[in-house]
C-alpha cells in the first residue's frame, strides 16, 4: 500500500515537473517574441550643404510729417518722385517694384505734464508709402542699399530695411537633404548596433526635425525644432535633422 502510494506521488511529481517545464518554455518563447517586437534604436540623422542666395527683396519708402492730414498727404505725394527717380537710377525697372498704399496716421509724442506725469500728445500727422523691390542682381541690391544711406544723409526722409537675400526652390533642397540625413541616421544606428552586438532591422518610424538656412559658421542646437532662415547673408548652409527609429533584428 505504501509502495503504491509512493509510486503515485512520484508519477504526480513527474507530471507536475513536465507541466511546469513546458509552461516555462511556452511563456519564455512568448516573452522573447514580445520583447523582440519592442526592441529598437532611435537616432538622429544630419545632412547639410552650401547654398547661395539667388534673389533679393528690399523695402524702401518715404515718411513725412505735417501739421494737418491734408498737408501730410500733399507732402508725401510731392516727395514720391524723388524716391522713384532714385530707384530708376539704381537700375530697378517698374516691373521690379511693388508700391504699397499711401498711409496717413496721427503722430504721437510723449510729453511731461505740469504734474510731472508722462502722457501721449498728438502733434500733426505722419504720411508714408513703401515700395518693395525684387531683383536677381544681388550686387545691384547691395549697392542700392548703400546709396539709400547717402540719400537719407542728404536730407531726404527715406525709410528702408536691410536687403533680404533668399534661396529659391527651398522644398527641392530640403527633399535632397532628407535623403542624405536618412542615410546618416542609418549609419549611426549601425554603429550603435555594432557595439551592442545586434543588427539593425527595418525602419520603424521617421520624423523630420529642424530645417535650417544658416549663415556660414553658425552654430545651432541639433535638438531644436522648427529651424531658422537666415536672410542677411548671400552664402549660406542648408541643414536638415531627422529622427528615425529602427527595429533590432533578431
Amino acid at each position: 500500500m505504501n509502495k503504491e502510494l509512493s509510486r503515485s506521488i512520484m508519477v504526480l511529481g513527474l507530471l507536475l515537473a513536465v507541466g511546469l517545464s513546458a509552461a516555462a518554455f511556452i511563456f519564455g518563447a512568448q516573452a522573447k517574441h514580445i520583447g523582440a517586437g519592442r526592441q529598437s534604436i532611435s537616432v538622429k540623422g544630419l545632412a547639410e550643404k552650401p547654398v547661395t542666395a539667388d534673389y533679393a527683396e528690399w523695402t524702401i519708402g518715404v515718411q513725412v510729417n505735417a501739421p494737418t492730414f491734408a498737408e501730410a498727404l500733399a507732402k508725401l505725394r510731392s516727395s514720391k518722385p524723388v524716391l522713384t527717380q532714385f530707384l530708376v537710377k539704381q537700375g530697378f525697372e517698374p516691373a521690379m517694384q511693388k508700391e504699397g498704399n499711401e498711409e496717413v496716421e496721427p503722430n504721437f509724442v510723449t510729453e511731461r505734464t505740469k504734474n510731472g506725469d508722462m502722457q501721449q500728445v498728438q502733434k500733426g500727422f505722419n504720411a508714408s508709402q513703401k515700395i518693395d523691390v525684387t531683383s536677381k542682381d544681388l550686387n545691384k541690391m547691395r549697392l542700392a542699399h548703400r546709396a539709400a544711406l547717402q540719400l537719407r544723409a542728404d536730407g531726404f526722409p527715406a525709410q528702408y530695411a536691410t536687403p533680404q537675400y533668399l534661396v529659391s526652390d527651398l522644398e527641392g533642397k530640403k527633399m535632397s537633404l532628407i535623403g542624405a540625413a536618412t542615410e546618416n541616421a542609418q549609419k549611426r544606428a549601425e554603429e550603435f548596433a555594432k557595439y551592442g552586438k545586434v543588427k539593425v532591422g527595418a525602419m520603424r518610424s521617421a520624423s523630420q526635425g529642424a530645417f535650417y538656412i544658416l549663415p556660414i559658421g553658425a552654430v545651432v542646437d541639433a535638438n531644436e525644432y522648427g529651424g531658422s532662415y537666415d536672410k542677411s547673408s548671400i552664402e549660406k548652409i542648408a541643414r536638415v535633422v531627422v529622427t528615425i527609429e529602427f527595429n533590432i533584428a533578431q
